[in-house]
């Protein structure tokens, strides 16, 4: 097996064990203390936004221009440089922050400026960790970083949580073993690097000052900032939002809620590494037709399977919401897990629209629109929390009116440069059956055992479901659930 297939299953394995872990610890442990929960989901996402500005894209001009450089012996010269630069634009950041503190004293009321003691070390910490991570990837080494970025993470929340709710440390221990995490996390990063290959390091700039090299890696990089600065701003937002504007017991809620609706993606999760190879080789030969009917049918593939998860979760979860503690906080927010799940499921039907602007000669359209998802993301925040008293449930509106325009964008544009369409009629019985499905469930009478009625009428929603799609032919389940396809996922 080569070292592509061996790091691509380990990559799944852990990401799915990644999923499971953060999906059982919110079902079953941050539920106990909602604020203090709301405090660790506020610090990392607001960290991760400020990532980028410090990185400044230098992580993927690692990765571009990684033959180059390495051809010439010059790639530890570039690492050693880039880590450099991230120290010098932290050190630019943290006199720029502090200075607008000062200019504009109001500022420094933010739950930022409370916190700054232990977001802003992360931060340095989390943009030299980025540039380690993409570094690697040059190797085609990409399960160890995927331990360091996702694994890690979880491993942070949950020892940290516990201790402070469940062993009685204080806030300032559980946030010292949080951050801790991720400085084994960094010097994890450095030592597989080292052992991979001996790392050297090399700050001269004579190499880069040759024929201006350096200017083509900044303008690189500026594209690369510009593209990650939104997305991190898009998917971050409201973390951040929610701890600021309104309750870290708030954010609490919301991350959980949004914790358990993301099952729906997990289809997601490996199925783009598959695709993308596909979808490059499609795109090189031209043949626009082969791109719709693959287009289609991975984004059926993703809406069917996120829609089946979907029903499940939506049945379940008043039952679900009975066993976990405060519960009843949950079930006054459940409404935000509708509109997220909608969300998702749109995000899901429109496939990889992304991914083949981004294989595409018109990858820097991306950039735009995520700038423009960004800008959109914020300002519906902020009308929401300004104009509006539904707290959370605006925010969840927010965030799924953003990603829906951002979509819809995609869908429009790659239907005038490919002439492809991820749509089909197909989604639309499968969304009448999956609420058909539903209804049903509900009107059935409840068991007095709430344990019975969690897993009986999602059961039920199953069985309509898939009796449904035999009969309308909406998703090809026959394919996958024969003898021959089941034998196969146990062959290597």
């Amino acid at each position: 097996m080569s070292v592509v297939a061996r790091q691509g299953i380990k990559y799944s394995i852990i990401g799915y064990l990644g999923f499971l872990l953060g999906t059982f610890s919110a079902i079953f442990i941050f539920p106990y203390d909602m604020e203090f929960y709301g405090k660790l989901r506020y610090i990392l996402p607001t960290a991760e936004m400020i990532v980028p500005i410090v990185v400044f894209g230098l992580s993927f001009s690692n990765v571009k221009f990684f033959s180059k450089v390495n051809a010439d012996g010059k790639h530890h010269n570039m690492l050693s440089l880039s880590l450099l630069a991230i120290f010098i634009n932290f050190a630019v950041f943290i006199g720029a922050y502090f200075l607008l503190n000062y200019l504009f004293p109001s500022l420094k009321e933010s739950r930022l400026w409370e916190m700054k003691r232990l977001i802003l070390p992360l931060v340095l910490v989390l943009a030299l960790s980025s540039v380690f991570n993409k570094f690697l990837t040059n190797y085609k080494r990409i399960v160890v970083p995927n331990i360091f970025e996702n694994f890690v993470p979880k491993i942070a929340n949950l020892g940290a949580f516990c201790l402070f709710f469940f062993m009685g440390f204080a806030e300032k221990s559980a946030y010292g073993f949080f951050f801790m995490m991720f400085v084994i996390s960094l010097l994890g990063y450095g030592f597989y690097t080292n052992r991979l290959e001996k790392i050297k390091p090399d700050f001269n700039l004579d190499y880069f000052k040759k024929d201006r090299f350096y200017s083509e890696v900044l303008t690189y990089s500026l594209f690369g900032f510009l593209g990650n600065i939104g997305n991190y701003i898009a998917i971050r937002i409201d973390n951040f939002m929610i701890g600021e504007y309104i309750s870290f017991e708030e954010n609490g809620i919301y991350s959980n809620i949004f914790s358990i609706i993301s099952i729906i993606v997990v289809p997601q999760m490996g199925l783009f590494n598959i695709s993308a190879p596909i979808i490059n080789k499609v795109l090189a030969s031209g043949d626009y037709d082969e791109l719709d009917r693959f287009h289609k049918k991975t984004s059926l593939s993703l809406f069917f399977l996120g829609l089946v998860l979907f029903c499940c979760i939506v049945v379940g979860f008043p039952y679900l919401a009975d066993f976990m503690k405060n519960g009843e906080d949950l079930r006054s927010a459940e409404p935000v897990l509708w509109i997220l799940g909608f969300a998702m499921l749109f995000d899901l039907a429109t496939g990889f629209n992304g991914h083949i602007i981004s294989l595409s000669k018109f990858y820097k359209f991306n950039i735009v629109v995520m700038l423009i998802l960004a800008v959109l993301t914020i300002s519906l925040n902020m009308i929401f929390l300004t104009y509006t008293d539904l707290g959370i449930l605006g925010i969840a509106v927010a965030y799924a009116i953003s990603l829906s325009l951002f979509n819809i964008i995609k869908i429009v544009f790659n239907y005038i440069k490919f002439k492809v369409f991820p749509l089909g009629i197909e989604m639309m019985y499968a969304l009448i059956l999956g609420f058909l499905s539903i209804n049903v469930a509900i009107l059935l009478p409840d068991f007095e055992l709430n344990i019975l009625n969690l897993f009986y009428k999602p059961t039920v929603v199953l069985i309509l479901l898939f009796v449904g799609n035999y009969f309308l032919k909406i998703y090809p389940l026959d394919k996958f659930l024969n003898r021959n396809f089941i034998k196969s996922l146990f062959k290597f």
